[in-house]
């Protein structure tokens, strides 16, 4: 028999020596970045995740007939949402695509009504801000702060050393995955294979509150298009823009369908909440289907849609249901940083950040 789900408990949670300080560092350490950027580009972007490669609106439908310990928070009752997806690459600057790095998928789901996380209230969306890999690069927030401040001297680094680095890095990389292993600090850095980011895996990495338990999620390629994808090369060779290009040629002949995923914590000792770069054993907990996410054919990429969601759009596991409140330090020192990184832009672009409440008001 399976084992069951934990409650969650307080104590599973428990801040880091200097936490404050930690996050304090983290912010002005991301204001570094994006003040660097802004001054480079003329106009701001993210702190992370700067290069969106697809802006899309899709819809995500929750499963019926789901079990009591998956029927939770927006997933508690079925029903057909609107989404915006916006997948990216995570530094904060904007690399030509033959500087290859990890990716993220970012979505927020539209129309979500209940009790809501600090920050939120009066919103009524619920965003899920995903990398692919199962685990963070990081195991608590002081290691996520030292990372940051590595990036963050790179930011103003030549695109053409940043190219050869990621040339060395990717040939590391695919060595030590040859035998068996994977650094996810060469990936980071860099050393991320070449293939198309629609047949990736997306993962919250990061543990969240699911109701009275804990979980993390997962977008997984469902629809045979998506799925053929999966580890597929691309030619980046005198493409910056290869991802973006990549998904805008998919999403002009191909609709797209991805499977949202629970994993429920089963084990505070196996899958802990402090620790984000463990990654939760699935022969432990699998991951579960309680929603189907779909795309159709769209323009996958344009200026307007890049003002809309790129300047006029932030993504944060913060926006979202009580039921659904990020855990640990990292999650803890995310809300501050990610208010900043969306203030920044608000103040600069003269747009004002846009919460849609209605399917109607999403912008593209």
């Amino acid at each position: 028999m399976p084992a069951r789900p934990i409650p969650y408990q307080p104590g599973y949670e428990h801040p880091e020596p200097e936490e404050g300080e930690t996050t304090r560092e983290l912010v002005e350490t991301m204001r570094g970045i994006v003040e660097t950027t802004f001054e480079n580009y003329g106009y701001p972007v993210r702190s992370v995740h700067a290069k969106s490669h697809g802006l899309l609106r899709g819809e995500l439908t929750v499963l019926p007939d789901l079990p009591q310990e998956l029927a939770q928070g927006l997933f508690a009752r079925p029903g057909t949402y609107a989404a915006v997806l916006r997948f990216s690459t995570n530094p904060g600057d904007l690399l030509d695509d033959s500087v290859s790095v990890p990716r993220g998928l970012a979505v927020k789901v539209v129309g979500v009504e209940g009790d809501r996380l600090p920050g939120s209230e009066g919103q009524a969306t619920q965003d899920f801000v995903m990398v692919n890999a199962p685990a963070f690069a990081a195991p608590t927030a002081k290691k996520f702060l030292g990372n940051t401040k590595l990036l963050a001297k790179t930011t103003d680094a030549p695109q053409g050393l940043k190219k050869a680095l990621s040339t060395v890095l990717r040939g590391a990389e695919a060595a030590l995955e040859a035998v068996g292993g994977k650094s996810a600090m060469l990936t980071t850095m860099g050393g991320h294979p070449n293939t198309h980011i629609l047949g990736d895996t997306f993962f919250t990495q990061t543990p969240f509150l699911y109701g009275a338990n804990m979980a993390k999620l997962s977008i997984a390629p469902a629809s045979h298009e998506l799925r053929e994808l999966t580890d597929s090369k691309i030619d980046v060779a005198g493409r910056p823009e290869a991802l973006r290009e990549e998904v805008k040629a998919f999403f002009a002949e191909n609709e797209g369908e991805w499977v949202l995923r629970v994993q429920l914590c089963t084990s505070i000792e196996t899958m802990p909440i402090e620790d984000a770069s463990v990654e939760w054993p699935e022969a432990e907990s699998p991951y579960i289907e309680v929603a189907r996410l779909k795309v159709g054919r769209q323009p996958s990429w344009d200026e307007e849609r890049s003002r809309a969601i790129d300047l006029g759009m932030s993504f944060s596991p913060w926006h979202g249901l009580a039921d659904h409140r990020p855990l640990g330090s990292i999650n803890r020192a995310r809300k501050p940083a990610y208010e900043m990184s969306s203030g920044f832009r608000a103040a600069h672009s003269g747009c004002p950040m846009h919460e849609p409440r209605r399917a109607e008001e999403v912008p593209i």
